[in-house]
């Protein structure tokens, strides 16, 4: 067994990374074809500590060897994390790239300006959702309408500028994993064999490894002794420490957040229950008002209509009184007539005239003169 410092560091990643064999190795390996030429882009490695992001960045231009061949100028993006963080920190690295002039070649070989193509890595301390693949290779296919792949003018520099491949590395699926090449070089990021009191040290047997495992192993056993290694994993440790508490921090701050947030929603929703409860009440005083309104409004038209009635009742009653002292009056003078026409009768009879002359004498029929006289 052997004790290697643990590359999951971005102190120690970055000092076997300079290692040009070890670096061609594990690229090649993760690449699937043959590095002829490796360079590392100076100035390109960034150590986002100071944000107190643990996230390392280091690009290279490699010369591959294609299956066909022919060989190919290719950049390699390579960044390693190891906490999670959101992708917008890698596609804005990922976007200066596209940006970077340096990336297109001389017009006197690239008269058409097109890019370099981009490969990007990205090794992961992390677990990404439901993919339990320790590699995952992510390759454009070229295709047409129907999805049929197309062959011929394949590739074409103008789409190999603007698209790119990609390989993502799950540290944490990778738990002694040794089907191929790959994945016996890359257990040198398995952390479960990382020793127990020192993170900073992992154990593992470099026979299983293979010969390119080997190289690497070697890389790392002098980082674990080199001083300045050691010191920049002791300030990455403490730089975590101050991350984990900043999230705890945050964590406890957000729940308190997130308490405070349900209260007032709480609040808010039996104020608007209340509301709602006030609104239905108002509602139904208004309806309220609006049949007593209603029914005033019905008592007084029944109320002017017995006024009118009564109006009415009351004018009948004149017109029938009127009509009863015209009645009366007439039955008076008629009365008063048949006394006169009686005595007028009588003064005749008893000078001396028949009924005829007096019907005569008075215009009346001797009928009338006999009914008279039987009243007399």
């Amino acid at each position: 067994m052997t004790l290697i410092a643990n590359p999951i560091y971005d102190s120690v990643f970055k000092y076997m990374m300079e290692d040009d064999r070890v670096a061609k190795i594990l690229l090649s390996a993760l690449l699937q074809k043959d590095i002829i030429d490796l360079q590392m882009k100076p100035h390109e490695y960034t150590e986002m500590m100071q944000t107190r992001i643990s996230m390392l960045r280091i690009d290279f231009a490699a010369t591959v060897r294609n299956q066909d061949g022919s060989t190919q100028l290719i950049l390699i993006e390579l960044q390693k994390t190891w906490l999670t963080t959101e992708t917008l920190r890698f596609r804005q690295y990922l976007g200066t790239q596209y940006l970077d002039k340096k990336n297109v070649l001389p017009k006197d070989v690239n008269p058409n300006g097109y890019g370099i193509p981009i490969v990007s890595i990205y090794i992961l301390g992390h677990k990404l959702g439901d993919l339990e693949e320790p590699v995952i290779y992510v390759r454009r296919n070229y295709l047409d309408y129907n999805s049929n792949p197309i062959t011929d003018g394949v590739p074409d520099p103008f789409i190999e500028s603007l698209t790119h491949d990609s390989v993502i590395v799950q540290i944490p699926y990778l738990k002694g994993r040794l089907r191929n090449r790959l994945e016996k070089i890359l257990q040198v990021f398995d952390q479960e064999y990382c020793l127990k009191d020192n993170e900073h040290l992992m154990e593992l047997d470099e026979e299983a490894l293979g010969d390119d495992g080997r190289l690497i192993v070697g890389r790392l056993m002098k980082a674990a002794i080199a001083p300045e290694v050691r010191r920049a994993m002791e300030v990455e440790d403490e730089i975590l420490s101050e991350i984990e508490a900043r999230d705890t921090t945050i964590m406890l701050k957000d729940k308190m957040i997130e308490q405070k947030e349900q209260l007032i929603e709480r609040k808010d929703q039996e104020i608007e229950r209340k509301s709602q409860e006030i609104e239905q009440k108002s509602q139904e005083i208004e309806r309220k008002s609006q049949e007593i309104e209603q029914k005033s409004q019905e008592i007084e038209q029944k109320s002017q209509e017995i006024e009118q009635k009564s109006q009415e009742i009351e004018q009948k009653s004149q017109e029938i009184e009127q009509k009863s002292q015209e009645i009366e009056q007439k039955s008076q003078e008629i009365e008063l007539q048949n006394s006169l026409i009686k005595n007028m009768i009588q003064i005749l009879s008893r000078q001396g005239l028949s009924a005829a002359e007096i019907a005569a004498q008075l215009n009346l029929t001797e009928e009338d003169i006999r009914r008279y006289w039987d009243g007399v």
